[in-house]
């Protein structure tokens, strides 16, 4: 990684090796299913995919691809709009844009009650790097947090691990270690 290069922000585009992962993550359905945490208000189909999708709604692999690689466009500009304009390895974009992908931008343009920037957005400002890349972590949950093991890092959790590991693998992918 030492050759490595930081692109401007405008400069970066989701890589194929992001846009890979956030399919693998998503998997496909060739069908709208309901959403995990939110059920059937919020279906997916595609490889994830919610914006305009209704219950009974079908798609095929390389429509659902286009419609994810459009997807994921939009959330590219939504971030460029919230993170500070600092350089940025591609596997950093990739791993912000993945995340953006699975929780939405404004949890990872705010912080939780929305009035300031969230502890990525803070670390990236302060050219923290592995600090905004280990905030990745923060993002362990999956619905409201009642009580600790409601969160997926939580050993006792077993509703949401999936997100746990994502959440992992993305870190890893932000800081360029071996994904776990």
């Amino acid at each position: 990684m030492a050759n490595e290069v930081r692109n401007s922000l405008l400069a970066l585009a989701l890589s194929a090796t992001g846009l890979v992962y956030i399919a693998q993550r998503e998997g496909y359905t060739d069908q709208a299913v309901p959403d995990p945490v939110h059920g059937t208000k919020v279906p997916t189909n595609g490889f994830g995919t919610t914006g305009g999708v209704k219950m009974g709604d079908r798609t095929n692999p390389v429509r659902a691809l286009l419609r994810l690689r459009a997807d994921a466009a939009e959330f590219e500009v939504a971030l460029k709009r919230c993170l500070p304009d600092v350089p940025l390895h591609q596997r950093e974009w990739d791993a912000y844009v993945g995340l953006a992908y699975n929780t939405g931008v404004t949890p990872v343009c705010k912080n939780n009650d929305r009035t300031g920037p969230s502890t990525i957005v803070q670390k990236l400002q302060a050219y923290d790097y592995p600090g905004a890349c280990n905030a990745i972590l923060l993002y362990d949950r999956a619905g409201p947090v009642n009580k600790p093991s409601d969160r997926c890092s939580h050993p006792d959790n077993r509703t949401c691990r999936g997100v746990w590991t994502d959440r992992k693998a993305l870190r890893a992918m932000c800081l360029g270690e071996q994904q776990p």
